[in-house]
């Protein structure tokens, strides 16, 4: 088993698609415009720009697939509100309104986009303030969303730290998405109160200052996040597979850990915390509904390796 997660690892086209924009992020780190008011900026899952009343203004931006708006245009506009609101949440803050772009060729299938969105903006509590919308003869879906956060409590994602322990959070009530057999979707059958409720762990976290870094799981799955953090962190890690737990949903429907590991998985957070505060962390996401475990260590090595508490693999040198 350990030998086929590092194959799948070393193949998710999700890890591969993100080593690849390295040169566009380096170009515009070197040629756009610097200001002394962004805090944190590229490689974060939300920017943080500096204001003058002890708060960070937060941004993220996101693309929907036009394969996805496609095949399911209802699915794509909740999840263009959906990846941003995580991105709020994954560094602590709270989200605050959403911005669009919509271009569609099909009435119908725009106004299914459309009830799309206005179902995300309703169950994540966002109001969506301001769109550009087309009508050409092509499908283009993209998000910004705009959230907040204390200037003290703010996560980075690039701050994971050596002997930090590695936390994976995921809510395990959930089910396989329309979309995709690799889609764990938590959110569209639930009051938006619950939904709130899970992710508010994380403004406890940040509120708290336990973590030293975090991210959602996206579409990158387990490893793919994994990765992300430690690239932009300038560190490694090493994770036990034999601590990463399926949901039993999954597990009934014989899903195996090969498989899990490259899901897209909603409601979910790595995070690294020091030693003496990793309990406090496990125990706010288990008071949140959320099942959440130590799976690995940060080590000060630029290298993903992974290890089933016998063998152990390198699996990504960086």
């Amino acid at each position: 088993m350990l030998k086929k997660i590092a194959e799948s690892i070393k193949k998710n086209s999700n890890i591969i698609e993100k080593k690849s924009i390295d040169p566009v992020v380096q170009f515009i780190n070197l040629n756009s415009f610097r200001s002394s008011r962004i805090f944190s900026d590229i490689g974060e899952d939300s920017a943080a720009v500096k204001n003058d009343n002890g708060m960070y203004t937060l941004v993220t931006t996101d693309r929907i697939k036009t394969t996805f708006i496609e095949k399911f245009p209802f699915g794509a506009g909740f999840s263009s509100i959906l990846v941003g609101v995580d991105d709020i949440y994954a560094c602590g803050g709270t989200p605050l309104a959403a911005s669009l772009i919509i271009s569609f060729k099909d009435q119908t299938i725009g106004q299914k986009i459309i009830e799309g969105v206005c179902a995300g903006s309703n169950k994540f509590n966002v109001p969506i303030i301001r769109g550009h919308t087309n009508m050409k003869d092509y499908y283009e879906l993209s998000t910004a969303l705009i959230g907040e956060i204390k200037k003290e409590d703010y996560i980075s994602a690039k701050n994971a730290q050596p002997n930090d322990n590695v936390i994976l959070a995921v809510d395990f009530e959930g089910r396989i998405g329309r979309a995709s057999n690799l889609h764990w979707d938590t959110t569209t059958f639930k009051d938006s109160e619950i939904v709130l409720n899970k992710r508010k762990s994380m403004n406890v976290i940040a509120q708290e200052h336990l973590a030293n870094s975090s991210k959602d799981v996206s579409n990158g799955g387990i490893f793919g996040t994994i990765f992300q953090l430690i690239k932009y962190s300038k560190v490694g890690a090493d994770i036990n597979i034999e601590k990463i737990v399926i949901p039993p949903t999954l597990i009934e429907k014989a899903y195996n850990l090969e498989t899990y590991v490259q899901m897209y998985l909603t409601t979910s957070y790595i995070l690294t915390a020091p030693e003496e505060t990793c309990q406090d962390v496990l125990k706010i996401f288990n008071a949140h509904d959320m099942s959440a475990a130590v799976i690995g260590r940060i080590s000060d090595e630029s290298e993903l390796n992974i290890n089933d508490g016998k063998d152990s693999i390198k699996v990504i040198e960086f």
